[in-house]
C-alpha cells in the first residue's frame, strides 16, 4: 500500500520488535539471545510481513529468502542492542512524544490520524504493535544521536576551510557592476598628498556624494582615472578587485587600497544572482540570579520582581543593578548587556523571551538551565547573515559526514561487545 511505503520501510530498517509486542504463535521459537533479551521467529516474521509492501516482496528464490531472513535477523540483533543502550542511559519515549511523531507521519501521508489508523489496519498490522515499533525507533534514534554526538569534534579550521569553498561557489555565480576611481602615483604628486585626497573623497562618498562628481571635484585631479565597469563575475576581474569585494553589498564604498600603480576606490553599483540571507540581531540585557540551598525559586522570583520595581521607579538603572547583583559575570561588567546576537544563539527559554519581548519592556522573571532572569530588549536590526549562514551550512555538512562515520563505528563496537548467540534449527531453515 503506497501510503505506508516510505514510513514502514524506514521503520523496518531501524526498529526491533521484541517479545513484548510480538504476535506469539504456537511454533514461535528463539532465534537469537542478545545479552539478556531474545529475538523470536515471530519478530522476523513481523518485520518480513511489513517489508512485503515494497520491492522486497519480489524476492522469490529460496536462497534469496534465506539471505533476506539473515539480514533481518542481524538488523533485529543490532536494534535490540541499541534499545538496551537506550534503557541503560534512561531514555524513555512518553506517549505525548509518540503521539506527536505518529501525527507527523500521518501528515506526511496527507491523512488525519483516524485515516492513518484505518489504513494501518488494512495492511493487517496491529496499531498497538505499530505504535510500539515507532516508540522503539524513536528511542534508538535518541540513544544513537546522544552517544555518537559525544564522539564528534569539528574544529574552527575545518569549518572555515569548507565555508571558504562554499563562499567561492556562491561568488562564482554572482555578477557585479562596479565604479572605479584610481589615484595614480607620478613624479608630480607626493604619495602622502594622494592619501589625503583619497581619505577626503571616501568621507564625501560615505556622506552621500555622487561617485563620479566627487571624483572630478577632487583637488589636483589630473592623476585620477575613473570608469564604470560592465557586469562582471569575480573571476573576470583583476584579482586585486576580486579580493576586495567579497560578500560586500550593493552601494558599498571600498577603499582606498593600493596597487603598484596607485590607490583605488570602488563602489558596488549593483549585484545580481546573489542569494542574500538576512537575519535579525537583537541587543538585550539581563540580570541572572541562581537558586541555591538558602535561596529558593520563589525567593529568586521575588528578588527579581523587586529589581523591576526599583528600575521602574527610577531608584536605580537596569545597568546599575546588573553590575551589582547579576550572577552572569561576563555581562554584569557591561551593565547586563549581551550585545547584538541572533536569537538562535540562546537556550530555548531565553530565545522565546528575546524574540517576543517589545523593545524597552522588562520581562517577568523566567527560568532557564542557568537560573532565573529578567530581560530587556534594547534594539533589533536586520543584518546580512550570508557569510554566517554558509559557515552554519559548512558545520552541518561536516557534522553529517562525521556522524555517519562515527555511528557505523559505534554500532560495530556495541555489536562486538554484546553477548549474541544465534540459535540454529535446521528444520526451520528450509
Amino acid at each position: 500500500m503506497k501510503f505506508l511505503k516510505c514510513t514502514l520501510v524506514s521503520l523496518v530498517m531501524i526498529i526491533n520488535t521484541t517479545p513484548a509486542i510480538a504476535q506469539l504463535i504456537e511454533l514461535d521459537r528463539i532465534l537469537a539471545v542478545v545479552n539478556k533479551e531474545v529475538v523470536l521467529q515471530s519478530d522476523v516474521n513481523t518485520i518480513l510481513k511489513m517489508s512485503n509492501i515494497n520491492r522486497i516482496k519480489n524476492v522469490q528464490t529460496l536462497s534469496e529468502k534465506k539471505l533476506l531472513k539473515q539480514k533481518m535477523l542481524e538488523k533485529l540483533i543490532v536494534d535490540s542492542i541499541q534499545e538496551q543502550e537506550a534503557k541503560r542511559i534512561g531514555i524513555h519515549v512518553n506517549d505525548n512524544h509518540l503521539n506527536d511523531t505518529i501525527t507527523k507521519i500521518a501528515q506526511e501521508n496527507k491523512q488525519n490520524i483516524d485515516e492513518f489508523v484505518a489504513n494501518v489496519a488494512k495492511e493487517k498490522l496491529s496499531y498497538k504493535i505499530f505504535r510500539e515499533q515507532v516508540r522503539k525507533a524513536i528511542a534508538i534514534n535518541i540513544v544513537r544521536n546522544t552517544l555518537v554526538r559525544r564522539r564528534i569534534h569539528i574544529s574552527s579550521i575545518e569549518i572555515n576551510n569548507l565555508a571558504d569553498i562554499l563562499i567561492q561557489e556562491v561568488e562564482d555565480s554572482v555578477q557585479y557592476k562596479i565604479s572605479h576611481i584610481q589615484f595614480c602615483f607620478n613624479n608630480k604628486q607626493d604619495k602622502d598628498e594622494i592619501k589625503k585626497q583619497t581619505k577626503k573623497l571616501i568621507k564625501e562618498l560615505k556622506q552621500g556624494a555622487h561617485f563620479r562628481s566627487a571624483a572630478y571635484n577632487c583637488s589636483s585631479s589630473s592623476g585620477i582615472l575613473q570608469n564604470s565597469q560592465k557586469w562582471m563575475r569575480k573571476k573576470n576581474m583583476p584579482s586585486i578587485f576580486a579580493n576586495q569585494i567579497e560578500l560586500h553589498n550593493k552601494g558599498t564604498i571600498i577603499g582606498p587600497f593600493s596597487s603598484s600603480v596607485g590607490l583605488h576606490i570602488l563602489k558596488i553599483e549593483d549585484i545580481k544572482s546573489r542569494r542574500t540571507v538576512m537575519a535579525t540581531e537583537i541587543n538585550a540585557r539581563h540580570i541572572l540570579i541562581k537558586p541555591s540551598i538558602i535561596l529558593s525559586d520563589k525567593n529568586v522570583q521575588q528578588k527579581l520582581n523587586m529589581f523591576t520595581r526599583i528600575i521602574r521607579e527610577d531608584k536605580a538603572t537596569f545597568a546599575q543593578i546588573a553590575e551589582q547583583y547579576s550572577q552572569d559575570l561576563n555581562s554584569a561588567a557591561q551593565g547586563g548587556e549581551l550585545g547584538y546576537r541572533i536569537s538562535d544563539s540562546y537556550v530555548p527559554e531565553f530565545k522565546n523571551q528575546i524574540e517576543q519581548l517589545p523593545i524597552g519592556q522588562i520581562s517577568k522573571p523566567f527560568k532557564t538551565a542557568n537560573g532565573w532572569h529578567i530581560l530587556e530588549v534594547l534594539n533589533r536590526r536586520e543584518v546580512d547573515y550570508t557569510h554566517n549562514a554558509l559557515k552554519d551550512k559548512a558545520y552541518r555538512i561536516l557534522f553529517d559526514r562525521k556522524f555517519n562515520e562515527k555511528a557505523k563505528a559505534w554500532i560495530h563496537e556495541i555489536r562486538a561487545g554484546a553477548f549474541v548467540k544465534i540459535i540454529k534449527d535446521e528444520s526451520h531453515d528450509n
